[in-house]
């Protein structure tokens, strides 16, 4: 009886243990029974797989519908087409200076004592002029939550208004050459939205203030001019640009949005300066404007050059 008894309770507690190790299977994370290895192999295969899914949808699969259905072409690349395109289209491109030609504009006005204001639009300028020209306020928020930080809260027309009367009397406009969707794609219906002719107005790349530094034409502009620094990182690009042997005759920051703008202006009167050099996010577009059209001198959208410098990514 002794030995049934211990039977059944051997046979009661394998069950027990049994039914609590499928439970605990139950709940144990999936990827705990991969390597990291194993996971990382499963990571890579799924981009492979969506890259080449989307690459057929956004490209490919255009070619395909585009080939009439009675023909096949053969051994043609999608690189191969577009660049057979684009060798079609270029009478229908709008010529960019290249950094020495805006180099030798910006020299020329430094030596005439005249005005040249030269301006960058990125994603944020061309969603701040989007406002309810492309986007209303509800899409707009959604579309650019990074907008506050660089220096603009919608809805602002007047900023936008701004910044189009900026764009149209700069004497040199930086524009994206990316056509991800907030840069080129949306750069035509802003400008067409305000107004604003492209063939009427002296573009560059928006990089242009990467460009001057790459192709060594910066430390030229840049050396026995005296040096107008403005934006929040204005303190200590001084500081940089000092110890680097340039001359900083002032330094104006921080500059809070475009509600500052007009104080920042205030405070760029009675500077003497030949170069002004603004990094304040969009509403540096406004001020290089300004103080081209205002005190009739050269100045130059630095963007996050200012904070390259400030690291030491960049050396002049």
């Amino acid at each position: 009886m002794l030995k049934k008894r211990t039977r059944l309770g051997i046979r009661h507690r394998t069950k027990r243990l049994n039914r609590e190790a499928v439970a605990g299977n139950r709940t144990k994370d999936p990827a705990e029974k991969h390597t990291p290895a194993e996971i990382a192999e499963t990571a890579d295969l799924a981009y492979k797989r969506g890259f080449e899914n989307g690459q057929y949808e956004g490209g490919e699969k255009w070619l395909e519908n585009a080939v009439p259905q009675n023909m096949l072409l053969p051994e043609v690349s999608l690189q191969e087409i577009i660049a057979i395109g684009v060798e079609q289209l270029k009478p229908r491109c709008y010529p960019l200076l290249e950094p020495h030609e805006v180099f030798a504009q910006m020299e020329q006005a430094l030596t005439l004592n005249s005005p040249c204001a030269v301006v960058r639009l990125g994603d944020g300028e061309l969603l701040a002029l989007s406002q309810d020209v492309v986007y209303n306020t509800g899409a707009l928020k959604q579309e650019g939550e990074f907008l506050p930080y660089a220096g603009l809260h919608t809805p602002d027309i007047g900023a936008r208004d701004q910044l189009a009367l900026a764009v149209r009397h700069a004497q040199i406009v930086g524009v994206p050459l990316s056509r991800r969707k907030h840069f080129q794609p949306l750069l035509y219906p802003v400008l067409r939205g305000h107004g604003l002719n492209p063939g009427t107005l002296r573009l560059t790349q928006s990089t242009i203030n990467y460009g001057l530094y790459q192709a060594g034409l910066l430390r030229r502009l840049l050396t026995n001019r005296k040096l107008l620094v403005i934006g929040n990182a204005a303190p200590a690009l001084a500081q940089v640009l000092v110890e680097q042997g340039f001359i900083v005759s002032g330094v104006i920051s921080p500059v809070n949005g475009f509600a500052d703008i007009d104080r920042v202006i205030d405070e760029v009167r009675p500077v003497i300066f030949d170069l002004a050099l603004v990094s304040a996010g969009i509403p540096a577009v406004v001020i290089c404007w300004r103080i081209a059209a205002e005190r009739g001198k050269v100045a130059l959208d630095f963007g996050h050059m200012a904070d390259a410098m400030v690291k030491g990514n960049v050396t002049l």
